[in-house]
């Protein structure tokens, strides 16, 4: 089963950056779609942000 929602880990292995990079973009990800700290950033909207193709983000990740 595939999952909608992005974790830091998940911004890691698409950006292959630091954990703590991770977990700021996914803060500037919230703020853009303004987004409430309990809600979370789908893999749609980081592909989208990130000028990514789904598709791919998908791909790797699962």
């Amino acid at each position: 089963m595939k999952r909608i929602v992005l974790h830091t880990k998940d911004v890691m292995i698409i950006t292959g950056k630091s954990e703590r990079y991770s977990r700021e973009l996914i803060k500037k990800m919230k703020e853009h779609y303004l987004k409430k700290s309990h809600q979370y950033v789908t893999i749609k909207e980081c592909s989208e942000y990130l000028g990514l193709d789904v598709d791919e983000v998908e791909e790797v990740l699962f």
